[in-house]
């Protein structure tokens, strides 16, 4: 089950759209299957002969906002089934509706002051929820992370349905640790040698060894060198094995970059023609290898950077994709829907991680220690007067709230639409 959230300014536009023939005309026996307007007839209205005064009904605490109403109040969500699983009934999409207004804040259950909102069918497997944001009592939703409560939900919709396996509970783990190790260079020198130096336990001289170095101890200490009989050709490939196994053992290693066999393979692109994964490949890496908060976040500033990072370089592809398939191909409109169902996920996760810049450089700080181990581990026109009138709770408000009471807007959820209309 997947949620694709848009806003409009136009409610009696996108209605007869809803109610219409589609764009292909694939709209079949549109109907209302659940909705609130708050003393409004709305099951009276939603015949497609009325629908200027069903969005009259929805757009009544709009109108009453005057020059507060925001530019594109009209909120709209369209849900989709798995379509590798039954459709569910009517009254089971109502439920679904209702589910989704609630964990938004839409239409919070039992809230007298909630939005009034239609959930209406017309295609099989679908259903499409029309809300306006200015509740009752003359404030307006906050739909800054609505994107985001709606995919939690709709997750957690589709497990409850039986279309989602339930992820197993995790049985606790012993904590992984790590405990300190020093640092190994493994150089060229001038004279030609290869030496390791940095070590003194048991575990990386046993790996050294085993590499193929030899152990010196002396009056500078434990070190490892390779024999002076070693061919030119194999002192790369034995320093290369050696760094993989110390790595492997959790040792930090700087190996000299004439000796690491893999930097030609991984610079020239070790996925082939796929540079752009390669490139994601290596920031993984630096990711993995940061030693502290600082570190952490800035690796993954090449990721999370709102205008030149990769999450964003990959959502202007998947919109791009969308366009491309709707110009090359006008019958294609699903497909392209799909891209933009994807492009909005991506959406979600830049929301979910904007401004964690402070969280991040504050990561492992104060759990350092001099013995410490490092631990890794959201119809009618005799209708008309209902339904612009206020509800109970609204003329009650009227009489307390101020003009400029919670009348902060929010800014718009998902991404600006690529057609003046909704596709669906």
């Amino acid at each position: 089950m997947i949620a694709h959230l848009q806003r409009a300014s136009n409610t009696v536009g996108l209605l007869s759209y809803l109610y219409g023939p589609g764009d292909r005309g694939d709209h079949v026996s549109p109907r209302l299957i659940a909705g609130e307007g708050h003393g409004a007839p709305i099951e009276l209205l939603a015949e497609p002969d009325s629908l200027p005064y069903l969005a009259h009904a929805l757009d009544a605490p709009v109108e009453r906002l005057g020059t507060r109403a925001p530019v594109q109040p009209t909120w709209f969500c369209s849900v989709r089934s798995d379509p590798r699983q039954p459709d569910l009934t009517d009254p089971q999409w109502a439920a679904v509706a209702r589910r989704l207004v609630d964990a938004t804040g839409i239409a919070p259950e039992g809230d007298p002051d909630a939005c009034r909102w239609i959930a209406v069918r017309n295609r099989p497997r679908q259903v499409h929820v029309v809300a306006t944001i200015a509740r009752e009592d003359g404030s307006l939703h906050n739909a800054y992370r609505d994107a985001f409560r709606l995919q939690s939900a709709c997750h957690l919709l589709a497990a409850e349905l039986g279309h989602l396996p339930i992820a197993p509970q995790s049985t606790p783990r012993t904590q992984e640790t790590r405990m300190s190790s020093p640092s190994i260079t493994i150089t060229a020198e001038p004279s030609g040698s290869v030496s390791a130096k940095g070590a003194s336990d048991d575990l990386s001289a046993s790996l050294l060894k085993h590499a193929g170095f030899q152990q010196i101890d002396d009056w500078y200490g434990r070190r490892h060198r390779l024999p002076t009989t070693t061919p030119v050709d194999d002192r790369a490939a034995i320093a290369t094995h050696a760094a993989e196994m110390l790595r492997a053992a959790r040792y930090g290693v700087d190996l000299d970059p004439t000796l690491d066999t893999t930097t030609a393979f991984t610079s020239a692109n070790p996925l082939g023609p796929y540079a752009a994964g390669a490139e994601l490949l290596r920031l993984t890496e630096k990711i993995r290898s940061a030693e502290n908060g600082a570190d952490l976040k800035q690796a993954l500033d090449h990721l999370l950077d709102p205008e030149h990072g990769a999450l964003e370089r990959i959502r202007e592809a998947l919109e791009a994709a969308g366009e491309q398939i709707t110009d090359l191909d006008d019958e294609a409109f699903q497909l392209a829907d799909r891209f933009g169902f994807a492009e909005d996920f991506i959406h979600s996760a830049m929301s979910e991680l904007v401004d964690s810049e402070d969280e991040l450089l504050s990561v492992g700080r104060g759990q350092q220690s001099s013995e410490q181990m490092r631990t890794r581990s959201r119809w009618l026109p005799q209708f008309r007067g209902a339904a612009l009138g206020a509800s109970p709770a609204a003329a009650k408000a009227q009489v307390s709230s101020s003009p400029d009471s919670r009348s902060t807007q929010p800014s718009a959820v998902g991404l600006p639409p690529r057609a003046p209309g909704p596709r669906l």
